[in-house]
């Protein structure tokens, strides 16, 4: 057997710690570029298995013919004493988690089977040792065990969990701008101390001068001026400028609080006075307004309620559930 490494330590933790986690959510983070847009919330991160360095790392897999190939009676995997056909390896990987199941059927999975032969090969040594038969290992299975359960609980009671269509209603009633969306198009005239770089070979302006460019350019584009042009040519938002001033579509609350403001109050088509936030001096237009239909709506409103809906079916089977604390031992 291979001497066992960080890696290997990393992948038999997950192994034995899969079932009993549950994801926790970290805050959002978000941050403003400068065209005052709010990054959408980073992705929640969570508990998940660790698998070792390098195995999500782009790998050739085993060519899909010669897998399909071998019969479900062969056997394809030998650790010690314990054998596995193929059929018997892929029920297995089958019953696994899916960070855990993504990872055995990846282009990893030749590093992923090693690390497991490892764990594998430790686990019989340790019943060879009758490490499985001390006070000490049987409550740590005992906790994994009530940990697995409790998990496959919680999962039982997600999948099974039903939204009221009167609760997605009013839900949808009394949050309809949660489903709005705008298009609109911007050009940005930045001033001394805003958060913007300023171009190659441009002047430092005054705010003074700013809003007088700001005006100047509106006029040209009541005037009839290309405001897709204009946003290349002069914008200091760099990003959308080379766009001509196109931002795509966005929701309630993605900018910065003047300039959403605008856009949610501004006609659509209207080009407006120069908006002043803390990049400068904005020249709006918004191009369209839209808002999703209830049934358009359902499927994500449905998602949002479902956690708390599970939430609270948890909550009622801890409730039928007697649980007396000892004060004096454990504290208040």
């Amino acid at each position: 057997m291979k001497a066992l490494t960080i890696s290997n330590v990393l992948i038999l933790a997950a192994l034995a710690t899969a079932y009993g986690q549950t994801p926790a959510s970290s805050p959002a983070s978000s941050s403003q570029t400068p065209a005052g847009q709010t990054q959408p919330p980073a992705p929640a991160g969570g508990i998940v298995p660790r698998l070792a360095p390098g195995m999500l790392a782009p790998s050739a897999p085993p060519a899909a013919q010669a897998v399909a190939a071998i019969p479900p009676d062969a056997v394809v995997l030998v650790i010690g004493d314990k054998k596995y056909t193929r059929a018997q390896f892929e029920q297995f990987v089958a019953e696994l988690p899916d960070q855990l199941r993504a990872a055995v059927n990846g282009p990893q999975k030749r590093k992923f089977i090693e690390q497991y032969a490892d764990l594998e090969a430790l686990a019989q040594e340790a019943r060879n040792r009758k490490l499985d038969q001390t006070t000490k290992v049987h409550t740590l299975v005992a906790l994994q065990t009530d940990q697995v359960l409790a998990n496959q609980l919680y999962q039982d009671l997600a999948a099974n969990v039903k939204v009221d269509d009167a609760a997605v209603k009013a839900y949808y009633d009394a949050h309809k701008n949660e489903f709005e969306e705008a298009k609109a198009r911007h050009i940005l005239i930045r001033f001394k101390g805003s958060g913007v770089p300023l171009r190659p070979g441009q002047q430092e302006l005054s705010e003074e001068q700013a809003l007088a460019k700001a005006k100047e350019i509106r006029a040209k584009i009541v005037a009839g001026g290309d405001f897709a042009a204009l946003a290349k040519a002069d914008s200091d938002d760099t990003g959308s400028g080379a766009n001509g001033g196109e931002l795509g579509t966005f929701g309630h609350g993605r900018m910065v609080k003047e300039f959403d403001d605008a856009v949610w109050t501004l006609p659509v088509g209207t080009v407006s006075e120069p908006v002043k936030t803390q990049f400068g001096f904005h020249i709006i237009q918004v191009e369209s307004r839209t808002s999703k239909t209830f049934e358009q709506a359902k499927p994500q409103i449905e998602a949002r309620l479902k956690p708390e809906l599970t939430k609270k079916a948890v909550d009622d089977v801890k409730s039928h559930t007697q649980v007396t604390i000892n004060d004096e031992y454990f504290g208040k």
